[in-house]
């Protein structure tokens, strides 16, 4: 059994191949290869956290399975330890072994942020000069990354609603962001963030839209990466009935999770038919992406364990073809 830590990961696991991964498990999820059932939440007695399990097998050329385990603890940011820590398990399909176990909090920071990078590859305009990041979490240097990764930007506001925490995210990524040529900027309020920008991520926990549908420029994209229950929201409902193209990682788990989507349902606003495909549909030619550059485009995910698996394959593929990692007999 290989063991892989954050810095095993990072050293051999770039944002491109991130991306890349993340687009071979759109495809096979929409390709029907995957069997994965919604995630398991569990509030914990005192109401302080939610513990998550993620199961799933790949078929095709992969067969493996795996699980992630996930948290919610929001008080570890107090403790200096990660808000949602992670542990992925791999199993060969041809042999029910646990063949891998991988430091989950970084790979789901990477994978995660890597949907808004094939998104906002895929459906933003490729001449996108400035973007906007809401939330300054543990996801916000890889989103940050993402962007950077697949848009040649000049320059992206950071906005959080907590005082103190743009400034500071600022400061600590700008090295990162100098390394693409873009300046980061603190955002003074949600508007200055989003007014003129091309693309926009958020990744916050807010139960309330973070922005305003007036404030969004045409042709602008959004990736909505954030709250992942049915009453939280970050999107305006008004900018979803905007929106020309809207896409979703997995159709199944966004219209049982999202309050994006399902508060708005629920109030009439807005009809699962106008949800326009998958990534996967997409990437396969199945779904037609922007159809103009006034377009406003959506992409909202709330993540799924066949992201994980294949991620997970991946990252122990070039470990194991670099030495990297720890080998272990239980």
């Amino acid at each position: 059994m290989l063991l892989l830590s954050r810095e095993d990961i990072l050293s051999v696991f770039t944002m491109r191949d991130a991306i890349e991964a993340d687009k071979r498990a759109f495809v096979l999820h929409t390709k029907g290869k995957a069997i994965v059932p919604l995630r398991i939440n569990l509030e914990t007695e005192s109401k302080a956290g939610q513990c998550m399990f993620m199961p799933a097998y790949v078929g095709g050329e992969l067969n493996m399975a795996g699980v992630k385990l996930v948290s919610y603890f929001p008080a570890n940011a107090e403790k200096g330890i990660p808000v949602v820590p992670a542990t992925v398990a791999l199993i060969d399909g041809t042999t029910g072994l646990v063949t891998a176990i991988i430091e989950g909090t970084t790979l789901t920071q990477i994978r995660t942020a890597a949907i808004s990078g094939a998104a906002t590859e895929l459906l933003s305009n490729p001449n996108s000069r400035i973007a906007a990041l809401f939330g300054t979490g543990g996801q916000g240097p890889a989103q940050l990354e993402a962007l950077m990764t697949v848009r040649e930007l000049e320059e992206i506001r950071i906005f959080d609603a907590l005082p103190g925490r743009a400034a500071a995210f600022v400061e600590k990524n700008q090295p990162l962001a100098d390394r693409f040529g873009v300046k980061l900027v603190e955002a003074a309020s949600s508007k200055a963030a989003v007014t003129d920008a091309d693309i926009i991520t958020t990744v916050t926990t807010s139960a309330t839209p973070v922005f305003s549908n007036e404030d969004i420029k045409p042709g602008c994209h959004i990736n909505g990466v954030g709250s992942y229950t049915p009453d939280k929201r970050e999107l305006p409902a008004e900018l979803i009935r905007r929106a020309g193209r809207i896409f979703v990682d997995n159709r199944e788990a966004v219209l049982s999770e999202a309050g994006d989507f399902i508060i708005p349902m629920k109030e009439g606003l807005f009809s699962s038919d106008s949800i326009a495909g998958e990534l996967g549909e997409l990437i396969l030619g199945k779904a037609e992406g922007r159809r103009s550059k006034d377009e406003i485009t959506i992409m909202k995910t709330v993540g799924f364990a066949t992201l994980d698996i294949v991620a997970a394959a991946e990252v122990v593929k070039k470990a194991s073809e670099a030495g990297v990692g720890t080998v272990i007999k239980l």
